[in-house]
């Protein structure tokens, strides 16, 4: 088969799924579970994928889409939906209006700061569904929510789950990590400064909302993206998020209780005690995640070898799947939010319904999940994304760099991952920067921001928000409002990855 037919095959599932979930305004467990038959039909026709082979695809992609991807939604919307149920929910509620109530800078702290910090300690989704959710508690528009918080998970997910995305593309590349992770970090840096604005600027709808908090956006962004740069060059790919998250969100608070304290809330004040109390399950979840995280070895190691191997995938590049049953971000989120609901008060009794009410609410989502996951491996494993990629270096020549962040961005798209995007076209972008004679960690990392501007449109991602902000339905209007945002940001990255080649020679 000509093998630009094959590209146009090849991006048939891709085509169909924005026209379903974006125009034709199907709902997104019903769109995905349809383009995932059409994949597993096109795979078995045009790439002559044995049946097998491509049954045992979409399992090994059903069960990661189970474990841990759907896993970590439902933990994180479990904490939130707990937080309800105990009425800690209305405390932080409070106290984040006794800091300000001004929405432009209660998205700052939560969507940016916060998600952030989520993003960089923990990963598979927890940023936008606990963001979104507290957002809509506040009496955020709850479609509003859920995509300011696509929006601004985006830069912070190069560095996210404790540096995963930019660790593996170097593991799968065979290029050296620090090096990569300053590669990426300057790509973004003009980016984590940007992003802060538009969100204010979508807050108010409006330019002119930038109006009196332009300097605390531009600070917002300048304390995220110095301490990530600093790190990413000395420290390697663990810290840069969690630094430049944690320093952004105490830059943020402080600045707006120095210069923003007359839009704060007149309700009493709570006590610090009691807001400890509040934010427990939250807290709990940032403990048992870094102390499990590859940051400190032993614990990692430990919770690690608590694992089930198993071979799903029967095709030639199968490998086990690992169930890793405590090393995971889900599995330490609902722990950390039995311990603090109990401390809160609850009854294990009245948790555990919680936990089950949680799992019913999440019907609709595990198809979608589950579908999106499993329709990823199987492009995969057939050949379909290659053939996309192939095409496009064909193509595109020596302006590849233009374009490198949007197949970054494509990975994204399809997996829901930032990690897989660099695990499928990271190899294919060092070798172009080879053949090109350009810096491969250049192009590695332009593969890893442009998987960061897929994220917002990802069907996965969306799927996420939906669930988190109980907007099941909503996804093709979502898809349309962040669609465009993703397209202005790859095209900024491919500027920044073409003119800013000729200058990295590493």
């Amino acid at each position: 088969m000509n093998e630009y037919v094959q590209f146009i095959i090849a991006l048939t599932p891709i085509v169909w799924l924005i026209l379903s979930l974006g125009i034709l305004k199907i709902p997104g467990h019903k769109a995905c579970l349809t383009t995932l038959i059409i994949t597993l039909i096109l795979a078995v026709f045009f790439w002559k994928m044995p049946v097998v082979d491509a049954l045992t695809a979409t399992l090994e992609g059903a069960a990661l889409g189970l474990w841990p991807i759907m896993l970590v939604i439902i933990a994180a919307v479990f904490t939130y939906n707990l937080s309800v149920y105990t009425k800690s929910m209305d405390i932080i509620k409070k106290m984040m209006i006794n800091i300000t109530t001004d929405k432009r800078i209660l998205v700052l702290i939560l969507a940016w700061g916060f998600g952030g910090f989520l993003e960089a300690i923990a990963g598979f989704g927890t940023a936008v569904a606990i963001p979104a959710s507290i957002m809509a508690a506040l009496g955020f528009d709850p479609i509003f929510a859920a995509i300011i918080c696509l929006i601004a998970n985006t830069t912070p997910t190069a560095f996210g789950a404790i540096g995963i995305p930019v660790t593996t593309l170097a593991k799968v590349t065979g290029i050296d990590v620090a090096t990569l992770s300053y590669a990426v970090v300057l790509q973004l840096s003009v980016l984590i400064v940007i992003v802060p604005i538009i969100l204010v600027m979508l807050t108010g709808k409006s330019v002119k909302a930038i109006k009196g908090v332009l300097g605390l956006s531009i600070m917002s962004g300048l304390s995220f993206a110095i301490p990530e740069v600093l790190a990413a060059k000395y420290l390697g790919a663990e810290l840069p998020a969690i630094l430049g998250s944690i320093c952004c969100m105490f830059t943020t608070i402080l600045i707006t209780k120095i210069f923003y304290k007359d839009t704060a809330s007149k309700e009493e004040s709570i006590p610090v005690k009691k807001g400890i109390i509040a934010w427990l399950p939250f807290i709990l979840v940032f403990f048992f995640i870094l102390i499990s995280s590859p940051l400190f070895p032993k614990v990692n190691e430990i919770l690690s070898s608590v694992k089930t191997s198993v071979n799903i995938y029967t095709g030639p590049d199968g490998k086990p799947y690992i169930f890793s049953w405590l090393a995971t971000p889900g599995t330490l989120i609902i722990i950390a939010t039995f311990i603090g609901g109990l401390i809160q008060g609850a009854k294990f009794e009245e948790i555990f319904k919680v936990l089950m009410k949680t799992f019913k609410q999440m019907g609709t989502s595990f198809i979608t999940i589950l579908s999106i996951v499993a329709l990823a491996k199987v492009m995969g494993y057939s050949g379909m994304i290659k053939s996309i990629a192939l095409i496009l270096v064909k193509i595109t020549g020596k302006y590849y760099p233009f374009f490198s962040p949007m197949i970054g961005a494509l990975g994204t798209f399809v997996t829901g991952s930032d990690t897989s995007s660099n695990v499928l076209f990271g190899g294919l972008q060092v070798e172009v920067a080879k053949s090109l004679n350009m810096s491969p960690y250049w192009l590695a990392a332009a593969n890893t921001g442009g998987a960061t501007a897929g994220k917002m449109i990802s069907p996965q991602s969306i799927a996420v928000a939906t669930a988190a902000t109980g907007l099941l339905g909503a996804e093709g209007k979502i898809l349309n409002a962040t669609l465009k945002f993703c397209l202005v940001y790859v095209i900024l990255l491919g500027l920044i990855a073409y003119f800013g080649a000729p200058f990295f020679l590493i």
